[in-house]
């Protein structure tokens, strides 16, 4: 698959720690997570907590590792903030992006989200944005695409479980209602799959607008454990519902399928939240390597 075409693999950090949760991996520092990241044969990873603010800093150390820079998390409150306070911090992150080599930002719309919250991520609890809001957020990130565009990003937007665009009819709207040169996606394969979605029919009808891509496998005994008793969101990571590319019950073959089809370049970035004293951080990036190799031939 993929055959002459500009793919790149990268892992998340967020296997060896959790920046939500600081004591989930707290013990592993950014040099073992990168080196790890190498030694497992990806080529880059996403920014962690942990990683070095100063981008000469990060850039030396990943150069020595052969490793990039894919992208980074960016939290909008477009919803809730005034444009020119979001842009503000957009354009300082985009600095910070373009100095280590990047050109991808993933930005994802914390309005009322509640990662850090005991609420259930299901049902009534579920954050949803007024029709006033949705337009702020519609606006805000063109007015942002159209920024990281001049300056050769993509902005891919996260839709992510436990905020205001979680599901795919969520994610329908935004891409309806954003323009298409400016705001992608950053499809993710579990959060789709754990929002009840089915992530090959997602990523079928949103791959022209895919910029980047989340590797997310979702345990599914776990995942229904979740729905009936409604778990709240780090709940869902401190009792193991993601893991690797191949550990889960998402459609890979389907989701590579599509997207070799639809001529797709960029990055494939496993992503898992997991407890690292359970998921020992560098044997299952090992098990994704290998599980991508044996699926895509890459």
């Amino acid at each position: 698959m993929f055959e002459n075409r500009e793919i790149l693999l990268g892992i998340a950090p967020i296997g060896w720690t959790n920046d939500d949760m600081p004591q989930l991996g707290g013990e592993n520092t950014f040099e073992q997570c990168v080196s790890e990241a190498a030694l497992a044969g990806f080529q880059g990873t996403e920014v962690g907590g942990k990683y070095p603010t100063d981008p000469k800093v990060l850039k030396r150390a990943m150069d020595l590792r052969g490793l990039k820079i894919a992208s980074q998390w960016f939290s909008s409150y477009l919803c809730e903030k005034p444009y020119e306070d979001n842009e503000r911090e957009f354009v300082k992150q985009l600095d910070f992006l373009e100095a280590v080599g990047a050109n991808r930002i993933n930005v994802c719309e914390l309005t009322r989200c509640l990662f850090a919250s005991k609420e259930s991520m299901f049902g009534a609890a579920k954050p949803v944005a007024t029709d006033s809001e949705w337009e702020k957020l519609s606006s805000g990130l063109d007015k942002l695409g159209r920024i990281a565009h001049q300056r050769g990003f993509k902005l891919c937007f996260h839709h992510h479980m436990a905020t205001v665009v979680q599901t795919v009819t969520e994610t329908r709207r935004l891409m309806e209602t954003t323009d298409p040169r400016f705001v992608y996606l950053c499809f993710d394969t579990g959060h789709f799959t754990f929002a009840g979605e089915d992530a090959a029919q997602a990523c079928k009808e949103f791959v022209s607008r895919i910029g980047h891509v989340h590797l997310k496998d979702i345990r599914k005994n776990k995942m229904e454990q979740a729905r009936r008793e409604g778990f709240y969101f780090r709940r869902a990571v401190l009792e193991n519902c993601f893991t690797v590319p191949g550990d889960g019950c998402v459609d890979f073959p389907a989701v590579f399928k599509i997207l070799d089809k639809h001529g797709y370049e960029g990055w494939l970035l496993v992503e898992a939240e997991q407890d690292p004293a359970i998921s020992n951080p560098f044997e299952y990036a090992l098990k994704a390597r290998r599980y991508i190799r044996s699926v895509v031939g890459i």
